[in-house]
């Protein structure tokens, strides 16, 4: 096996188990802003998977969505044109969610793909992959 598989085997039993580093990176996590920009992936073998490759062009963003149903909350004091269809529609699932919030965080950056990398009582937690629009030109 290559180095990747056994890098893919300890994130998932971590995970499964909830190890003590798994929980103190999720407290991290939870501490840090909503999108932090981070300086390496949390699973590298999930992210090549998913087309990272450790080079300039290549940025990782962690993202924090909250957890639960996400109704379309209704306008006080009767109805306002104005506040119709101003919410997240609650059919998107959280990943997209949370592509579409590092999206307007980054706009020079185009959002490749994402994964989840923990989640806990009131959150889950993402990383998403984005590339430079203008690096892709050249």
């Amino acid at each position: 096996m290559g180095a990747f598989k056994y890098i893919q085997k300890s994130f998932q039993k971590s995970y499964s188990e909830r190890s003590d580093s798994f929980r103190q990176r999720l407290q991290k996590f939870r501490k840090d802003n909503t999108v932090q920009r981070a300086d390496k992936p949390t699973n590298p073998a999930r992210a090549r998977e998913l087309g990272y490759k450790a080079r300039k062009d290549f940025m990782i963003a962690r993202v924090r969505i909250k957890r639960g149903k996400r109704s379309r909350p209704k306008p006080d004091q009767g109805r306002k044109p104005g506040r119709n269809r101003k919410f997240v529609n609650p059919g998107i699932s959280l990943q997209r969610y949370a592509e579409d919030k590092v999206a307007r965080r980054f706009p020079n950056l185009e959002v490749l793909n994402s994964y989840i990398i923990g989640e806990d009582g009131m959150f889950k937690y993402f990383e998403v992959i984005m590339r430079d629009k203008n690096m892709l030109l050249g």
